[in-house]
């Protein structure tokens, strides 16, 4: 190899296709899209499923690349999203390139309780599975301005736990205090749930591709109680 320096080249795919992706060495391929389909590279995350279809998480096209060089790759889903491209061969004087697909199945199997984890219960998942809503007030607020509220407060036997917590600005959770709703008159406007897995990665990315969108969207059951994901 005379160069080993990767370079990302986004491969569009026609009504289906991947938003544009911005990176020091990426370059997008097709005619230049509105700054508001641009996100960056490192943002990017590719769906990973074991090699019977179960979710497991996102991973980065580093770690999908990985897979790919060491042959451990399965089966995958969607066109391909992205090109790796490496070095040089010096005898052919060609480029290697490394197709990447938005969903890739690796060989062996996962452990049982990887097939089914809890999400982690932090701030940013929370306000995402409450839509960035106050649910008191019920206004939108940026993450910045939301707080995490106990329904039960702690002082009260109240536990942290996701059925037991909300997204509520800071005037609507200074004002409740340390009651409960009922306490302060100040009724709920969702109930507190605990996200599926899917759910949870539904909310953790803000760059699905569509092929990985539809994809979890069939493994959501009919009757589920995440809006966001319309």
């Amino acid at each position: 190899m005379k160069d080993d320096e990767a370079t990302l080249r986004l491969i569009r795919t026609g009504p289906r296709a991947a938003p544009a992706f911005s990176h020091p060495f990426a370059q997008a391929a097709g005619p230049p899209l509105s700054p508001g389909d641009t996100v960056r590279l490192d943002r990017v995350r590719l769906l990973s499923l074991d090699a019977h279809g179960r979710v497991l998480d996102w991973m980065s096209w580093q770690d999908a690349a990985c897979l790919y060089a060491r042959g451990a790759v399965a089966w995958t889903l969607g066109d391909p999203c992205l090109q790796v491209r490496g070095g040089t061969n010096r005898d052919s004087g060609e480029r290697s390139v490394l197709p990447l697909h938005p969903i890739i199945a690796a060989r062996g199997h996962a452990r049982s309780k990887a097939l089914d984890p809890t999400p982690a219960l932090t701030n940013a998942a929370l306000f995402a599975r409450d839509q960035h809503l106050c649910l008191y007030c019920g206004q939108a607020f940026s993450r910045q301005a939301l707080t995490r509220d106990h329904v039960m407060p702690l002082s009260q036997g109240g536990r942290d736990t996701w059925e037991n917590v909300v997204g509520a600005c800071f005037p609507c959770n200074s004002r409740k205090g340390g009651r409960t709703p009922a306490q302060a008159g100040m009724p709920l406007l969702a109930v507190p749930f605990r996200p599926s897995w899917i759910e949870h990665l539904i909310l953790s990315n803000r760059n699905i591709l569509a092929d990985q969108m539809a994809f979890l969207r069939s493994q959501l059951p009919k009757k589920h109680r995440f809006a966001s994901a319309a």
